[in-house]
C-alpha cells in the first residue's frame, strides 16, 4: 500500500487561502481542491468519525461532540474511547487486505483503545489535590515518554482555553514527525487544531488572524515538506468552515421559565438536574439535540423550539432521518441554528448562581459545548493579575480554581455545526489525484483516502 498522511487543519476553508497563507496558496494551484458539504453536525468528533468510516452518524453512532447518556442519566463531552465508535474504521479494512499496514492517529479525537498500532492524544493528570496538569496518552505507552523527552510536556495549556496558541499545534505536527521516522507508519491522521481558536473569537475577519493563518501555513508546510521525501501521499482537509456569528441562543434558560427544566441549588450555586427535568437542551456549536424525558412535554418543546429566534431546523424523527442523525443517542429532537446564530448551554437566569464550573476550563462537567473558554474575563482589568497568583498558588501546591472565564456568550463571533449556503466557507479536501470530484459528500472522504493508500 502507498504511504499516505492525512493532516486535518481544522477549520480551513477556501475563504482563508490566499495571502496570509502564501505556502498553501502555492500548493493548491499545483494540486486539486475539492469542497465538502458540510454533514449534519459538522463539529469534530462526528466528522472525524464520518470520515475515518465511511458512515453517516446514524450508523457510526457518534452524533456530537457529547450527548446524553440515558442510562447513567448524564451529559458526557469529549469521551476518548475509540469503542464509542460504532462502525469499522478504514485502517482496520487496511489490515485485513495487508497484514503489514501499520497506521497513526496524531490527536484525532476517540484514539484510546484504538486497532491504530500508534496514537497520541491529550490526557492530564488530576491529582487528588484538585490540580490539572499537563499531560498525553499514548500507545505504546513508551511513546509518550520519548516523545516528551524530546519535545517537553505536552502543552495542554496551549490546546484549549484562554491561553491556546500554536504552541500545540506546533508540538503535534513535530510528535508526528518523530512518530513517523520511528515507526514509518502506512497512514498518519494527524489533527492540527489552530484556526479553530481564532474562527471562533474572531470570525472571517482576515486582518484580524492573519499572524494564526501564517503560523499554521509554515506547520503545514514543514509537514508536506517531510512526507514528499518520504514518497508520500499527501491529503490536506478540513471537518468544517467557521462562519461569522452574532446571536447566541440561550434556549435551557427558555425551557427553564417555562418549568421543563429541574436545578439543584448547592452551596448557593445552581446544578442542572438532567435525569429529572422534563426536557433540556444539550448545546453543540449550531446543533442542538433535546431530550425529552416526559413524553407529555413534547409538543410543548417542540413549540418552543420552533418559536425561538435563531433556530432554523427543527428536526423530528423524519427530520433526524433525512440528516443521518436517526441513532439513539440523538435527542428527541434535533436543532440547527440559523446562519448568525448558535446555541449555549447556559441555564441559570443569575450570574450570581452559575455553578462554578461555569467560569473554569472544564470541558467534562460542562453539560454542553462552551466556547466562552477561549476568553479571560475582558471585564475584569486585574483578571491576568489574578490568574498569575493563581498560578503561583498551583506551583506552591495550594489548591485553586482557575475562575477566569466570562459568562458573556456575544463575545464569540465565529462558530460551526450547519450547512453554510456559501461554499467558500465549507470544509475543503486538498490531494495529487485530478480525479477526484470537485464537490465531496463527507462519506466520500473515506474513498479518497482509500484510493490513495492504493495507489
Amino acid at each position: 500500500m502507498k504511504k499516505t498522511v492525512v493532516i486535518d487543519v481544522v477549520g480551513l476553508s477556501s475563504s482563508l487561502i490566499g495571502e496570509h497563507t502564501p505556502f498553501l496558496q502555492d500548493y493548491v494551484k499545483r494540486h486539486h481542491l475539492s469542497t465538502i458539504t458540510p454533514m449534519v453536525p459538522a463539529v469534530t468528533t462526528a466528522v472525524q468519525s464520518t470520515y475515518v468510516t465511511g458512515k453517516w452518524p446514524a450508523e457510526h453512532g457518534i452524533v456530537g461532540n457529547g450527548w446524553y447518556d440515558r442510562q447513567d442519566a448524564e451529559v458526557k463531552f469529549w469521551k476518548q474511547s475509540n469503542k464509542l465508535v460504532e462502525s469499522p474504521k478504514i485502517w482496520e479494512k487496511a489490515k485485513k487486505l495487508d497484514p503489514s499496514f501499520t497506521c497513526s492517529k496524531m490527536f484525532w479525537w476517540y484514539n484510546m483503545y484504538s486497532t491504530a498500532d500508534y496514537s497520541v492524544t491529550p490526557r492530564p493528570n488530576y491529582l487528588s489535590d484538585g490540580r490539572k496538569m499537563p499531560d498525553c496518552y499514548s500507545h505504546p505507552a513508551s511513546l509518550r515518554d520519548h516523545l516528551q523527552k524530546e519535545l517537553g510536556t505536552f502543552p495542554l495549556f496551549n490546546f484549549w482555553g484562554p491561553t491556546a496558541n500554536i504552541r500545540s499545534t506546533q508540538w503535534i505536527a513535530d510528535a508526528s514527525m518523530i512518530t513517523d521516522n520511528l515507526y514509518d507508519p502506512t497512514l498518519t491522521l494527524i489533527y492540527l487544531p489552530h484556526l479553530d481558536y481564532c474562527l471562533q473569537k474572531f470570525g472571517q475577519d482576515i486582518p484580524r488572524i492573519s499572524k494564526e493563518l501564517g503560523e499554521v501555513d509554515t506547520v503545514c508546510k514543514q509537514l508536506v515538506e517531510h512526507y514528499e521525501k518520504k514518497g508520500c501521499e499527501v491529503i490536506i482537509l478540513s471537518e468544517y468552515g467557521i462562519t461569522d456569528v452574532n446571536n447566541p441562543i440561550h434556549l435551557n434558560r427558555r425551557f427553564r421559565e417555562e418549568g421543563l427544566l429541574q436545578i439543584r441549588e448547592e452551596r448557593g450555586l445552581e446544578l442542572l438536574d438532567a435525569g429529572a427535568s422534563k426536557a433540556f437542551v444539550v448545546a453543540d456549536h449550531q446543533v442542538a439535540h433535546i431530550y425529552v424525558n416526559d413524553p407529555s412535554c413534547y409538543k410543548k418543546v417542540r413549540s418552543i423550539a420552533e418559536n425561538t429566534p435563531g433556530v432554523q431546523l427543527v428536526l423530528d424523527r423524519e427530520g433526524k432521518r433525512q440528516h443521518h442523525l436517526h441513532h439513539a443517542r440523538s435527542g428527541e429532537l434535533v436543532l440547527v441554528a440559523d446562519a448568525n446564530s448558535w446555541f449555549t448551554y447556559y441555564y441559570w437566569l443569575d450570574d450570581a448562581k452559575a455553578p462554578d464550573f461555569a467560569r473554569l476550563v472544564d470541558i467534562h462537567r460542562k453539560p454542553g459545548y462552551d466556547p466562552v473558554e477561549m476568553f479571560m474575563n475582558p471585564a475584569d482589568p486585574l483578571i491576568k493579575l489574578k490568574a498569575g497568583f493563581k498560578l503561583l498558588k498551583k506551583k506552591l501546591g495550594f489548591r485553586y480554581l482557575m475562575n477566569v472565564i466570562p459568562l458573556d456568550a456575544t463575545l464569540i463571533k465565529g462558530s460551526h455545526g450547519r450547512i453554510s449556503e456559501r461554499t467558500e466557507y465549507h470544509p475543503v479536501l486538498i490531494s495529487g489525484n485530478s480525479g477526484t470530484a470537485k464537490q465531496l459528500q463527507a462519506t466520500d472522504v473515506y474513498e479518497v483516502i482509500w484510493n490513495a493508500m492504493m495507489k
